[in-house]
């Protein structure tokens, strides 16, 4: 069993910089893949990165991640299992970023889709104003 907490969503400005965290709870969290979905008002939930969960993230990095092409690079994700904690680095903000960002962990990398995943966070808001 694995419980996620979200944090780190709030307001901020176009252009502006957010970390959100993913703290999870469960012996066995540094063997799931954590991803990031966001679900904006009227819209179907939608995948934003995915980190696997090798231990060793400093060896190649590229291959431990899977980002939305929507993203345009300005996404980062990383984790840190000493912690049990996902992070996801937003940079350059805009107003349709604007969603409740979700994480999830499951067995699955790549995966891109909700039903790849067994546990869900409730989220963390996240505004961007014009």
């Amino acid at each position: 069993q694995v419980q996620l907490v979200e944090s780190g969503g709030s307001l901020v400005q176009a252009g502006g910089s957010l970390r959100l965290s993913c703290l999870a709870s469960g012996r066995t969290f540094d063997t799931y893949a954590v991803g990031w979905f966001r679900q904006a008002p009227g819209l179907d939930r939608e995948f934003v990165a995915q980190i696997r969960w090798s231990a060793n993230i400093t060896i190649f990095p590229d291959s431990i991640t899977n980002y939305a092409d929507s993203t345009e690079g300005r996404v980062t994700i990383s984790r840190d299992n000493t912690k049990n904690t996902v992070y996801l680095q937003m940079n350059s903000l805009k107003p349709e970023d604007t969603a409740v960002y979700y994480c999830a962990a499951g067995r699955r990398f790549p995966a891109s889709r909700e039903l790849e995943y067994d546990y869900w966070g409730r989220g963390t808001q996240v505004t961007v104003s014009s």
